[in-house]
């Protein structure tokens, strides 16, 4: 195999040219498909990254039975809470763990009552991660020693006519399923740009809620934030033995169509890259055709030479391979290059902030990954292309009889 390897390699080398032109063509579009890689890695941190934190973290640790009836958000106090915390706090990735109440509740004022999302944070725990009080506009962001006071976002305060300093009356279910209701004073309003999640969720603090809905010193969540997507499932099969009697779900269970819109994007690059690559194939086709042609008489003397049909078929493709396996070290390496000079400086996409509503989770510069997170495949991918472009001509060498061969002019 040495040998042959040897052959193919010095083989390729003859057409110096055709051969460099073939190798960029294949390195130029797995480069291409690292830095689609790295940047849609950039783009899901700085926009999904930012929603899972809005929609309430990464990770969500709860009590048995949650699962159940999540729908309603029932109030099950975790049992031990600040085990939880230590357990996750010690694992690898994880920024912030923070306990919340979490339930579902009606936001009322002259304007009329609009369902809600009622969260209780420690909002100096949160202090990283929580958008809501990153982004406040008008008034301040909560405290924990905060009473009667409430967080709720723009569009929820324009659809109620109300602004800081207005009170309005906030009800939940207590976890003896009695109603609460307690008359609240708006500290802030925080603006995300999205109206429609805006609406959703007010903030209140946990002590707070504590008080308002019978749960003293306890709290129904565990928010778990990530310092990247991607690990939360082998985190959680981390974390399960460790907290038995628990429910771990992360944001693909609560929010599947997430999932999708994250899995969506890498299935149209599959298909372009296919594309991409299927087009530098046909080169290396075309090369190698020639070079059957080119080397006829050489094919013809390999062949006197006791080199069974089989065998001179394989030099070809070893010669396909070879041309495959420095495309990608060549892509490689500019894909690197790319991503480590976007990585340094960042793309400010900022000012289209306004284009989509998406967009507007875009609080800072887009830092693109290295894009390595799928290289194997897309590198397997490159090869298998180059391989089997190698073979129409590795058959068309197998079939010289090598007596003609030895005759070609």
């Amino acid at each position: 195999m040495r040998l042959y390897l040897r052959l193919a390699w010095r083989n390729i080398w003859r057409h110096r040219r055709r051969t460099i032109i073939i190798v960029s063509a294949m390195g130029f579009g797995l480069s291409l498909m690292m830095m689609y890689d790295g940047l849609v890695d950039g783009f899901n941190q700085a926009i999904y990254g930012n929603a899972i934190k809005v929609l309430g973290g990464n990770i969500q640790v709860h009590a048995a039975g949650y699962g159940a009836s999540t729908g309603q958000k029932p109030l099950l106090p975790l049992p031990d809470d600040a085990h939880v915390l230590e357990v996750v706090r010690d694992q690898p990735g994880v920024v912030v763990a923070s306990r919340r109440i979490n339930t579902a509740g009606l936001a009322s004022s002259r304007e009329g009552a609009f369902a809600v999302s009622i969260t209780a944070v420690e909002p100096e725990v949160e202090q990283a991660v929580n958008l809501a009080a990153q982004n406040v506009s008008a008034g301040r962001a909560l405290t924990g020693d905060d009473g009667d006071s409430i967080l709720i976002g723009k569009g929820l305060a324009e659809a109620m006519g109300v602004s800081v300093g207005d009170r309005i009356s906030l009800t939940g279910r207590s976890t003896h399923e009695q109603m609460r209701s307690r008359t609240m004073t708006i500290i802030g309003l925080y603006d995300l740009g999205i109206p429609d999640i805006e609406k959703l969720t007010v903030y209140i603090s946990l002590a707070e809620a504590q008080s308002l809905y019978d749960l003293p010193g306890q709290s129904t969540e565990v928010a778990v934030f990530l310092d990247r997507i991607g690990p939360e499932q082998a985190l959680i099969e981390n974390l399960a033995p460790q907290l038995p009697g628990h429910e771990l779900a992360s944001f693909e269970d609560s929010y599947p169509e997430l999932k999708y819109a994250l899995a969506s994007k890498g299935q149209v690059m599959d298909i372009f890259s296919v594309i991409i690559l299927g087009i530098a194939g046909i080169g290396i086709l075309n090369l190698l055709l020639m070079a059957v042609y080119e080397r006829t008489r050489e094919i013809g003397v390999l062949g006197a030479m006791g080199l069974k049909p089989r065998q001179i078929s394989l030099l070809f493709i070893l010669e396909g391979t070879l041309i495959g396996v420095v495309g990608v070290g060549v892509g490689i390496m500019l894909g690197l290059a790319f991503n480590g000079m976007m990585r340094a400086v960042g793309l400010d996409f900022t000012s289209f902030a306004g284009m989509t509503s998406y967009m507007a989770l875009i609080t800072d510069k887009i830092y693109p990954s290295w894009g390595v997170g799928r290289l194997l495949s897309r590198g397997l991918t490159v090869a298998i292309i180059a391989a089997v472009a190698a073979v129409i001509p590795a058959i068309e060498a197998a079939r010289r009889d090598p007596a003609d061969a030895l005759h070609y002019v």
